[in-house]
């Protein structure tokens, strides 16, 4: 096993090594991020969300069965979340703005709040489906998919290395996984 996997990673964590949890993050957290990004959230919310995601993983470190896998639980993870916070922040919202306090005419109508809802509701399901469909891709086109997705992203050279497979494969692997996953959500 190389020294510096993932999984060597978590298990010197879970064992309580500092240094093999900070390499960790530092090598996962652009995972987080990318999925914590791809919500839109702001960045209060972001950053919560990505503490959080930790606080979950340092909380579970003796239940996790596949150490190899950490990635994967930590993506679930921080999807879940940031689904809690957009849940969450339906029923408060925050304003410094002293004009939206006072007790005036209110410009939106109960219909365009519906309306707002219902559109939130069904952003919120096509990512569900979207993350189920990619569940459901081969690991391969999932951890492919997964490291493209990091942010900043990777140069193929480092893509290529980190994943054992030819440069020249990336794209055109890239582009089948993405055709299927295509396939999956027109199904």
């Amino acid at each position: 096993m190389d020294s510096d996997s993932t999984e060597h990673l978590f298990r010197a964590a879970a064992d309580g090594d500092g240094a093999a949890w900070e390499a960790l993050v530092r090598r996962l957290g652009p995972l987080v991020w990318s999925v914590i990004r791809s919500y839109r959230l702001i960045d209060a919310d972001a950053h919560e969300v990505f503490q959080t995601c930790w606080f979950r993983l340092a909380d579970n470190l003796g239940r996790i069965k596949e150490p190899d896998r950490v990635g994967s639980w930590l993506a679930t993870t921080a999807r879940h979340e940031c689904l809690k916070v957009i849940r969450g922040s339906r029923r408060v919202i925050p304003t410094s703005d002293l004009d939206v306090l006072s007790p005036g005419a209110d410009d939106r109508s109960p219909e365009r709040a519906v309306l707002e809802a219902e559109e939130a509701d069904g952003q919120e399901a096509l990512l569900r489906r979207v993350w189920e469909a990619y569940e459901r891709l081969s690991e391969n086109c999932r951890r492919l998919l997964r490291v493209l997705m990091a942010s900043p992203p990777p140069s193929y050279a480092e893509v290529a290395a980190g994943l054992g497979i030819a440069i020249g494969s990336i794209g055109p692997t890239r582009g089948r996984c993405l055709a299927h996953l295509r396939k999956m959500l027109a199904g």
